[in-house]
């Protein structure tokens, strides 16, 4: 099955007796499949907020905001997962999600120097 059929059919599923964050977090998972960064962190979104404690969709969701080109969203979401899985027990999503927060805060502050090198006296 295609990634745009899949993402078809579960949305079929929205409104449903079955929506929620699971739902939405697959939802989310397919759309970064597919490219789609914008409609990916909004399905992920929307899965924190059915489930604040979904440390796997703050991964998914900061990941799809830094592809999507917005790493200071990226860098809050993942810093939230952190709080998330730490409290939940899951070591190796936060482990995770540390190390992508790591390279987005070095990427974040190159930018930021970058800028201040660049601006006239």
């Amino acid at each position: 099955m295609t990634t745009s059929a899949v993402i078809d059919n579960l949305e079929k599923l929205l409104g449903g007796p079955r929506d929620g964050a699971l739902l939405r977090y697959s939802l989310g998972s397919e759309h970064l499949k597919a490219g789609d960064w914008a409609q990916a962190a909004l399905r992920l979104r929307e899965a924190v907020e059915r489930d604040g404690n979904h440390s796997a969709a703050w991964k998914l969701l900061g990941r799809a905001l830094a592809d999507g080109g917005q790493p200071a969203a990226a860098l809050a979401a993942y810093e939230q997962g952190i709080v998330v899985a730490q409290s939940r027990g899951d070591v190796q999503a936060a482990k995770e999600m540390r190390i992508f927060a790591r390279r987005l805060r070095r990427q974040l502050a190159a930018t930021d120097e970058r800028a201040v090198t660049a601006s006239p006296p």
